[in-house]
This record gives C-alpha cells, sequence and structure tokens, in this order.
C-alpha cells in the first residue's frame, strides 16, 4: 500500500452526531491540504459518501480536530470541520456542540489530559468561535466510563453522561448576543429575532409560515415553498448580522418555535440549514435559551415567566432535549448547561492516497 498514508483516528458519536477524531499533528499543517485529506476520507462529492467513511448525512459528516490548547486557560483545542456531503468543500464557519460532548474522552485517551478523580473537567477551546466550554467526564477509578444510565432523545440505549457548560454563551461569531442590536425585527414582513449565542440563528414562528413547528422533519424538508422562503429569509438575516453572503455557509441557522405539544417549553424545529435536523444541534438549544433571557426576542416573549435559574424542555422530531440556564457566581452573564453522552465506536487508521 505503499500509494496510500495511514492517519490514525477515532470513530466516535458525540451526542446527536458521529465522525471521526483526529490529532491536529497527524494532519497535513496546511489548511488546504488539510481539507483535501478531510474531503477525501470523508467521500466527499457523492451523495452517500460511498468512497469514503462520512454517512450521506450533514450529522455524520462532520470531523473533529484536538489538539493542545492555544488559548490561556484551555486544556484541548477543538477545530470543528463540517465536510459537506454533496459538495467537496470544508466549512470551518460553524461549530459542534454535538460533537464537544466526545471531546473530552478523547483528549483523556490521547493522553492531552490526565485524568482528575471520579470527575474529569476538561476545559476545551472551540477554535472556530475563540470560546471555552467545559466539559465533565465520569472517570471513576481512574477510568473513562462510556457505560450507564443516561438517555438522550435522538439515541438508541444509554450510556454515560457528559456534562457541558456553555459558560461564554454569547457571541460566537459577531462578540454580541444580538448582533443588529434590536432583539426583534422584521425580515419580508416576518418577525424575527436574530440572535448569536452558541451559533448564530434566526428564530422565527412556526405559525408565520402556517406551521406549528412540531411537523416531523420529512415533511419540512419537503415543503419546498416553506425552505424557498425560509432560505431567502436567512440570506437576509446572515447580511444584517454582519456574515456577509451566506449563500454558501452554513450560517445562520434558521430556527421554527412553536406551541409544545408534550408538556415541554417549546417546540423547536432546528435546520442544517437546508434540511430540518432530526433531533437539536446543542449550540441550537444554548442559543434558544440565551434568547430566553431577553424579554423582547420572540422566545422571551413566549416565556412571561422566565426566571434565573431556568430549566427549558424543547421539543425536537424525536424528543426533547433539556438546558438549564442560570447565572454563575461572579459572572455578568448567563450560562447554559447541557447534559450529553458519548462513545468510542472504532479506532485504527483511516487511509488517504499518497498526494505526490
Amino acid at each position: 500500500m505503499d500509494d496510500l498514508v495511514r492517519i490514525p483516528c477515532v470513530l466516535m458519536r458525540g451526542g446527536t452526531s458521529r465522525g471521526p477524531f483526529f490529532l491536529a499533528s497527524d494532519l497535513p499543517i496546511d489548511p488546504k491540504q488539510r481539507d483535501a485529506v478531510l474531503i477525501e476520507i470523508m467521500g466527499s462529492g457523492h451523495p452517500l459518501e460511498i468512497d469514503g467513511i462520512g454517512g450521506g448525512n450533514s450529522l455524520t459528516s462532520k470531523v473533529a480536530i484536538i489538539g493542545p490548547p492555544t488559548r490561556q486557560g484551555a486544556d484541548v483545542d477543538y477545530l470543528f470541520a463540517q465536510v459537506k456531503v454533496e459538495e467537496r468543500a470544508v466549512d470551518l464557519s460553524p461549530n459542534c456542540g454535538n460533537m464537544l460532548s466526545a471531546v473530552g474522552p478523547f483528549a483523556i485517551e490521547a493522553g492531552l489530559v490526565p485524568i482528575r478523580g471520579d470527575r474529569t473537567t476538561v476545559r476545551v477551546h472551540n477554535v472556530n468561535t475563540g470560546k471555552i466550554i467545559e466539559a465533565v467526564i465520569e472517570t471513576p477509578g481512574g477510568t473513562i466510563r462510556y457505560q450507564g444510565e443516561a438517555v438522550i432523545d435522538g439515541v438508541p440505549g444509554m450510556a454515560a453522561p457528559v456534562y457541558l457548560a456553555f459558560t461564554e454563551a454569547v457571541g460566537a461569531k459577531t462578540g454580541l448576543l444580538l448582533p443588529t442590536g434590536t432583539p426583534q425585527e422584521t425580515i419580508e414582513g416576518i418577525p424575527v429575532s436574530l440572535i448569536d449565542g452558541a451559533t448564530p440563528v434566526m428564530i422565527v414562528r412556526a405559525e408565520a409560515f402556517g406551521l406549528s413547528g412540531s411537523e416531523p422533519a420529512l415533511i419540512l424538508d419537503a415543503n419546498r415553498d416553506f425552505m424557498a422562503k425560509l432560505e431567502a429569509m436567512r440570506i437576509e438575516a446572515g447580511a444584517r448580522m454582519g456574515l456577509g453572503d451566506v449563500r454558501s455557509s452554513v450560517l445562520p441557522k434558521p430556527i421554527l418555535i412553536g406551541q409544545p405539544l408534550h408538556g415541554g417549553t417549546l417546540s423547536v424545529r432546528y435546520f442544517t440549514p437546508h434540511a430540518c435536523h432530526t433531533s437539536l444541534a446543542t449550540t441550537g438549544a444554548v442559543t434558544v435559551a440565551m434568547a430566553a433571557t431577553l424579554p423582547d426576542s420572540l422566545v422571551g416573549a413566549s416565556m412571561s415567566d422566565f426566571r434565573l435559574p431556568c430549566d427549558l424542555m424543547l421539543e425536537h422530531p424525536t424528543g426533547r432535549m433539556g438546558v438549564r440556564v442560570a447565572l454563575p457566581a461572579g459572572a455578568s452573564l448567563p450560562a447554559v448547561y447541557v447534559m450529553r453522552t458519548c462513545r468510542r465506536l472504532f479506532e485504527g487508521a483511516v487511509l488517504a492516497r499518497r498526494k505526490n
């Protein structure tokens, strides 16, 4: 196999996402060469990613690149790469909170972070946003615990919990929770809230499109008129938020909110952005929670009894996600706390063609 290069990797499920985890030192230093390798590894450019290890879906065509910290106070760096499925391209503009839940365990097993008692806190520097997120990993007896009794909707079975604390959940891309300076405005005559929390989003009430916000993901995806309208609004939202022309970017992400059907706080439909997420992105849930702290936002206006600390239950297409919003001692801004799970699925090496 002289024409192939073996690159060590670990395939991991993080929350409701899945993808290979690499040490930064095992990938090319040059960003263009690195992205070319990731495109080949994942099989990008084919709807099934048949010639690679991607899953043919945006939720399973994700890559995590882990290395030593470049920000003070962090334990590791985490660079997230969204490898597009049908287009041979890599997008580093978003971040992924679900994949984040597997960063701590990967970093510990890679020898980047020592185990510190029965629970180990890993301070993860998300290179995409410059933010630090704390991940608390179960490490009883000096070993990582993957099996447990925690359950998250969208993933079968049970696993050990991973607790994420988004203590810097403001301005992932623009540096501002309200990039346009207002919690509510209109685009094409429809009220929206443009929020930049853990990720930039455009929040819209489902009823503005004649929807409930509890529709199955496939039904929303098949509604071409609705999807076209949503995309046109998203493009305008991106320009207003200072993100430029977002036609080829996945940011901002559209979010529909509606009345809950199963006892939750809100019904939420998160778009990736050209398809409805089959569950809910962690960064999307965190940003909805931050929007709840703004009384005049679309989310805050629907929650007149919101008080800190507050537990929110967000209904999504395959169940519910709970988030807690609280003001840490001595902090001026709220933090958002989420429980996820992860699993180490496969370890070895992926084979890439040798470039001359």
